[in-house]
């Protein structure tokens, strides 16, 4: 017993000497910095964290995927699957060719360089190669090249899912694809060389944190154009002035969607951080993700709590809807340090979008999701609000609101209008009627179903 007891004295008293000569060693500035300890770990750190926000938020795609397949006709659904898939990846090859370099290279007020492709530094490619003398400048840059350019991209993948829902059912896939490419590659690059890229609204002061108006209301610009020019679904505006109804075909994956998109969230605006390699951005995305999730649920009880009043009913749609709109209304300025105005800045967004729901109604445009109210209305609220609590100048995000609306749905409407005379936007009546699954497709999402069909104002002629 006696020779365990010394022995185990024996580890205890080596393994103290290993931790407090381990301690001196980092402890000593000298050599942490000889060894390029600090700055190696924040280079890792920062990538990392761009990779795994960027991760999260690629998972967006699939909560937009269940969110709008769940929100259509069950003969729609396989249509929404096909269009959300190629979003993510039209989004990815128009920011690898072209959108990257217009939002981020070289930006001159207005727009970056034309420059065909993004691609790592020459050091990165140097490392790789086995260069090792070319860590240290690797290092100097705080973080992997393309690690920057994946977390970015997801953004505006994001931006183009907005559009998908609110014109779902009625129109073409290629013309919808198109939009998408020219959304992705030309039309959001614009808008974030304006402000993230160093342009000239960022040079005025414009404050957009993770992109409220950035991202969401330039997906909803492009959607509000979108529904004007496409029109509403056959039958969805009936002739004595009456809406006919169109409830979720399926509300669990609807649900499942918007928990989805929640949880992507914490990527959206905690990597928008944009570092991870100090306490203090540790603090401060802790803050930002208690933001969002605090805004998120207020969003849900204030739009439930005005549900009744405003639509007539306790509407379910408009409670999921509530957590969309509270997540995007903080978007703008989730960095705030006083908690409770994460909630006010939610639950005023609930209010606003379940008010927009019903006046989408009464002028008659049929936004399938609700992505306007959602993301538009509530992206404007947002980037408004953020002069309130996280510092930006009132003026100066009203006057980024309008630039960046005029521009996003100007430009937008044209390329509606041009498809439109072209290659036409709408499918057929007949493929309308019948489901662009089996129209289209020739595939349906519930073979086992049996499709009743439904009854039109044309068809009482």
């Amino acid at each position: 017993m006696s020779t365990i007891l010394s022995r185990r004295r024996s580890v205890t008293i080596m393994v103290g000497i290993a931790v407090i000569g381990m301690g001196y060693f980092l402890a000593r500035p000298s050599v942490a910095h000889a060894q390029g300890i600090d700055q190696e770990t924040q280079f890792v750190l920062n990538t990392f964290a761009f990779l795994i926000w960027g991760v999260l938020v690629m998972w967006m795609c699939a909560g937009f995927t269940m969110l709008e397949s769940g929100a259509v006709r069950t003969k729609n659904a396989s249509m929404i699957c096909l269009k959300n898939i190629g979003i993510y990846s039209i989004a990815g090859l128009a920011y690898f060719f072209i959108g990257y370099n217009l939002m981020y290279v070289d930006v001159k007020e207005v727009i970056g360089t034309f420059k065909f492709m993004y691609g790592p530094s020459a050091d990165e490619v140097a490392l790789v190669g086995g260069q090792a003398e070319a860590a240290a400048k690797v290092i100097d840059g705080g973080y992997s090249t393309m690690s920057d350019w994946f977390f970015q991209m997801v953004f505006v993948a994001t931006a183009a899912s907005i559009v998908s829902g609110a014109i779902a059912e009625r129109v073409k896939i290629w013309s919808f694809f198109l939009v998408t490419l020219l959304l992705t590659g030309i039309i959001y690059p614009i808008v974030g060389a304006w402000t993230w890229g160093g342009g000239w609204l960022d040079g005025m002061g414009f404050q957009d944190f993770a992109g409220s108006t950035i991202v969401h209301s330039t997906g909803g610009w492009a959607a509000l154009a979108g529904v004007i020019m496409v029109g509403p679904r056959l039958g969805k505006f009936r002739r004595d002035g009456s809406v006919s109804p169109t409830p979720p075909s399926n509300v669990l994956v609807v649900t499942l969607g918007v928990f989805i998109l929640w949880l992507g969230w914490f990527g959206f605006n905690g990597g928008s951080q944009l570092a991870l390699g100090s306490a203090l951005d540790a603090v401060a995305i802790s803050h930002v993700l208690v933001n969002t999730n605090l805004a998120a649920a207020a969003g849900v009880m204030a739009a439930l709590a005005v549900s009744r009043p405003i639509l007539g009913r306790m509407a379910l749609f408009a409670g999921l809807n509530g957590a969309i709109v509270g997540l995007v209304s903080i978007t703008a300025g989730p960095d705030i340090i006083d908690h409770y105005w994460a909630i006010i800045i939610g639950a005023v967004g609930g209010v606003l979008c379940t008010a927009a729901l019903k006046l989408l109604e009464i002028v008659k445009l049929d936004d399938v999701v609700g992505a306007i109210p959602a993301h538009l209305v509530a992206g404007i609220w947002g980037t408004l609000a953020a002069s309130i609590a996280a510092g930006a100048q009132l003026h100066i995000q009203l006057l980024g609101v309008v630039a960046i609306g005029a521009f996003v749905f100007t430009t937008s409407m044209v390329v509606w209008i041009v498809l439109d005379k072209t290659l036409g936007l709408r499918v057929s009546p007949q493929v309308e009627r019948l489901g662009q699954d089996v129209g289209e497709l020739g595939i349906e999402a519930y073979p086992e179903f049996v499709l009743m069909p439904e009854v039109y104002d044309e068809d009482e002629e």
